[in-house]
């Protein structure tokens, strides 16, 4: 067992002192005691500062931590959007080997773990002539940086709505239910407390119809989570009217059976109805602000979706961020930016921290998105932890109930670390 003493630890939404939490050798809290004596913490690791649950990193896309930072530069005399830099985003994928993915991959989730993140969901489909060797080299990365992962091996058939196949530069991306299956399969037989698989359909616009029931039935057989690419752009918008008639969320829940092993990525062009419709389902949103920022997809209608009540988490995606404290930053920044408000996901949830709403939600949607009991630090959800160094204020107003809002809304600052995955402690995991 490992027993470790906060002196405050985040629980159900609040700080809690003197919080002793164990973790059995299964790699899931088996103890979380809240107002501990001295007698039964003796024995305990103490903790450098504030426990708080890791959190999962829903959507990843590994080998464009590659190319962070290298597509923000415009030549004289063009234009740029997301579908401008897709094409040089191929150029990468066309090009790296399984190695090459492996060690980005394993340098971007050390990254991930330093930005607070202990779990990650890795959107892959880089499939090639040897997919089985690249899936693996990802599970490979993350047993070498300790983070835990949801390996999605993703079905990717044509190059758009009405195409008969992939253009040239999106080769590799070739695959079928069934070999997206097999991969899920093999990830799963070699898993364990930290690796685990579903599977992903990349968009409605790259899968077959049949294919995408196919794969989601049997994925819905399997108990996976499926996630999917929705309604990022307004091209992909115009382009599934003009062929189905149908925006892609109408379409989805017209001919798709949702339910809350879906996870709907980005759908920064959702309207309210279907909103709506998404929250009947049970299906949960994955939203990546600093990439939906940074490609120009668009600003998600947050405040609709938390008065429904709506399951969601946080993605890094291509990995201009890449801790969580940025995203949840971003989250609520853009809602204040087109609303002209503040403290925008207080007032939709009915609570009074922002920070509060906006971390417990990104940690309640981890499980979700990645299939196992990642709930935060309590009785059965699986070991993982973080902890937030005590940095000294320099005004009184700074207490320790404003903790957390500190953390998200004054940074730069002391950011949360990975400590524990699954109950074993992050090589570099102290602060």
């Amino acid at each position: 067992m490992t027993r470790i003493l906060a002196d405050k630890a985040w629980i159900d939404g609040a700080w809690a002192s003197d919080v002793l939490l164990v973790a059995a050798a299964d790699g899931r809290w088996s103890e979380v005691s809240v107002g501990c004596t001295a007698k039964q913490a003796a024995g305990a690791v103490r903790l450098p500062g504030a426990a708080l649950p890791g959190l999962v990193d829903a959507h990843s896309h590994a080998f464009q931590r590659a190319i962070a930072g290298l597509t923000e530069r415009l030549p004289p005399g063009q234009s740029d959007s997301f579908w401008t830099w897709r094409d040089r985003m191929y150029e990468v994928a066309l090009a790296v080997s399984a190695q090459e993915l492996e060690d980005i991959a394993a340098h971007l989730y050390g990254e991930l773990l330093q930005g607070g993140y202990t779990h990650v969901c890795e959107f892959h489909y880089l499939h090639g002539t040897e997919p089985l060797e690249m899936a693996m080299a990802l599970v490979r990365a993350a047993r070498r940086a300790g983070i835990g992962l949801t390996l999605l091996p993703t079905l990717y058939m044509r190059s758009g709505f009405g195409a008969r196949g992939l253009r040239e530069d999106q080769r590799r991306f070739a695959s079928t239910p069934d070999t997206v299956l097999r991969i899920a399969e093999a990830v799963r037989a070699e898993g364990d407390a930290s690796v685990t698989a579903g599977i992903a359909l990349h968009s409605l616009r790259a899968v077959e119809e049949g294919a995408l029931r196919e794969a989601a039935q049997a994925a819905r057989a399997a108990g996976l989570p499926v996630h999917l690419h929705i309604a990022e752009q307004q091209l992909e918008v115009d382009d599934c009217r003009a062929r189905h008639g149908r925006r892609p969320i109408e379409w989805l829940l017209e001919n798709a059976r949702l339910d809350a092993h879906w996870n709907l990525v980005h759908a920064t062009q959702a309207t309210t109805a279907e909103l709506q419709g998404v929250h009947e389902t049970g299906a949960a949103i994955v939203i990546c602000p600093t990439t939906e920022a940074n490609l120009g997809d668009g600003v998600f209608e947050l405040p609709t979706w938390l008065q429904l009540g709506g399951n969601w988490s946080i993605g890094s995606d291509s990995h201009v961020g890449r801790g969580w404290v940025e995203e949840l930053r971003w989250l609520e920044y853009s809602q204040r930016l087109v609303r002209h408000e503040r403290n925008v996901a207080a007032r939709a949830a009915g609570r009074e921290s922002t920070a509060a709403v906006l971390f417990d939600g990104a940690v309640a949607g981890g499980a979700a998105a990645s299939g196992l009991p990642l709930g935060g630090l309590q009785v059965g959800a699986r070991a993982d932890l973080c902890v937030l160094p005590e940095v000294p204020e320099p005004w009184r107003g700074a207490t320790a109930e404003t903790r957390l809002d500190r953390l998200v809304f004054s940074g730069p600052g002391a950011e949360p670390r990975a400590f524990l995955v699954a109950g074993t402690q992050v090589a570099d995991g102290a602060p």
